[in-house]
């Protein structure tokens, strides 16, 4: 109690430096005091000597802030804390440390290889993978007794992984509420052990830092000031909404799930027998496959009915299935499903899949006896690919746009919101994202070219109101 008081948090900062789950991330908008507490919780095991503790941002120059920070508040704290600069770590009158790391490409997660955290911090998480972040936990480990191991985080909406953290840690419970995960591993001796692991979200923004607020009353001036979808993200949380995001145009409104207006999501309906029927393919082995099916209706409008996504529970990593087998369900599929049983279908797929330089191809195997999947190659010009997304989610002045997706097909309600800009080909969707449901769809986009929609006149959707009225018909899934 004789201490000086450096530094105390604020509530939202306390609520999330109490939390004990294993993974905990903070913030979700500007202001709300992320980094502060971030530097905060490192330090918490700083008095055992053989504590050691790592906060990541994506690339070095990043972590200037952090450090310079991390400078006022550390020393402050232990007088005897020094800061080594070639090794970026600050060690601590007892012999901890507090490295600060960067991991700009995944392959710079090898340069942790070997060696342990008791505390793993990541600053701006939807700057990383799924990939990078997760090889982290293998680096989370103890190196004696009485220290605690977890991981902690903090993010705003947008980035590269805003697909996966929104998934992990937004879509799952709400806020403060945990999410379980469970799994049972065996033992070289068989048996079979339980193992569970929590996360949670704390949500924070500047209305909740009231020191900031104090020293800075013109900054809630300055977020409101932002574009429309910076301000919801940054201002408000909105993780819906976001700098960066491809296709901004994207709206999902159950409130308008029946009368598809202003919406692109909407009920499931009975498909009519003269509407042509569209199947879409990009194939994946180590990553994910996607199979979509789509519905033309007379006036031209596209409607994604079913999808068959080869996603495991990792995100963006796939189910390692050979191309016999992934035609072997889309086959069950079609003959089984209410909605594409008895009709006759057109595939289109990624050119690549005719490639024979190295035997057989991908098409040739799915084509073969029993499943006589057949496909077309599409077209995979990448930007006008994009720009008939651009055009077909563009809604008129009476709110009708000219596609719209099944609320069943929750893969593609999940990707497609999520796609950011390439850093550097800052026309076209970032590759490294979850966009193999985006490439599958596009092919087929690309098949049915529609022209820049003229503003603000639309054609209305012809939809017979005797066939959309009846009940929703179950997609059969595997």
């Amino acid at each position: 109690m004789s201490r000086k008081i450096f530094w105390s948090p604020q509530e939202k900062q306390r609520m999330f430096m109490e939390r004990d789950e294993y993974e905990v991330l903070y913030g979700g908008a500007a202001g709300g005091g992320k980094s502060d507490a971030l530097l905060a919780e490192a330090l918490r095991q700083v008095d055992i000597p053989h504590y050691r503790g790592l906060i990541l941002r994506k690339t070095y120059p990043q972590l200037s802030e952090l450090i310079d920070r991390s400078g006022e508040m550390y020393k402050a704290a232990y007088k005897g804390a020094s800061y080594n600069k070639a090794e970026h770590c600050w060690t601590f009158p007892s012999g901890a440390k507090i490295y600060f790391g960067s991991m700009q490409y995944p392959k710079d997660r090898v340069q942790y290889q070997g060696k342990r955290y008791d505390f793993i911090g990541f600053d701006e998480l939807t700057h990383f993978t799924w990939e990078e972040y997760s090889y982290m936990f293998s680096r989370n480990r103890p190196g004696g007794k009485g220290t605690r191991v977890y991981i902690r985080a903090t993010a705003n909406p947008g980035g590269i992984g805003h697909g996966w953290v929104k998934q992990r840690f937004i879509d799952g419970a709400k806020p403060l509420c945990p999410i379980v995960s469970e799994s049972t591993v065996t033992t070289p001796e068989g048996k079979e052990m339980k193992i569970s692991r929590s996360r949670v979200f704390v949500p924070a923004n500047v209305f909740d830092n009231k020191k900031l607020m104090e020293n800075d009353p013109d900054y809630i001036a300055n977020l409101a000031s932002l574009p429309e979808a910076e301000k919801k993200a940054l201002l408000y949380g909105d993780w819906d909404s976001f700098n960066g995001q491809v296709f901004s145009e994207w709206r999902d409104d159950p409130a308008h799930y029946k009368d598809r207006l202003w919406t692109h999501v909407i009920e499931p309906f009975t498909i009519p027998q003269d509407w042509t029927v569209v199947r879409g393919f990009d194939f994946g082995y180590a990553k994910p496959f996607s199979v979509g099916w789509y519905a033309v209706d007379r006036k031209g409008c596209i409607y994604r009915i079913a999808e068959y996504y080869g996603c495991s529970e990792t995100p963006n990593t796939g189910i390692m299935l050979n191309p016999a087998q992934i035609a072997q369900n889309i086959r069950r599929l079609e003959n089984e499903s209410p909605l594409l049983k008895g009709r006759q279908i057109m595939g289109i797929a990624d050119p690549s899949i005719f490639d024979r330089s190295r035997g057989e191809s991908v098409a040739d195997l799915m084509a073969g006896a029993p499943n006589f999947i057949l496909w077309s190659p599409g077209d995979n010009t990448r930007i006008a690919g994009k720009m008939q997304y651009h055009y077909r989610f563009s809604f008129d002045e009476e709110g009708r746009a000219m596609f719209y997706c099944f609320n069943t097909c929750r893969h593609f309600i999940r990707t497609i919101p999520a796609l950011v800009y390439d850093s550097t080909n800052t026309e076209d969707v970032d590759t490294d994202g979850e966009d193999h449901i985006y490439d599958e769809c596009r092919y087929v986009l690309m098949s049915k070219p529609m022209t820049a929609p003229k503003t603000p006149v639309r054609p209305r959707l012809d939809i017979p109101e005797l066939e959309t009225d009846k009940p929703a018909i179950p997609f059969y899934t595997i």
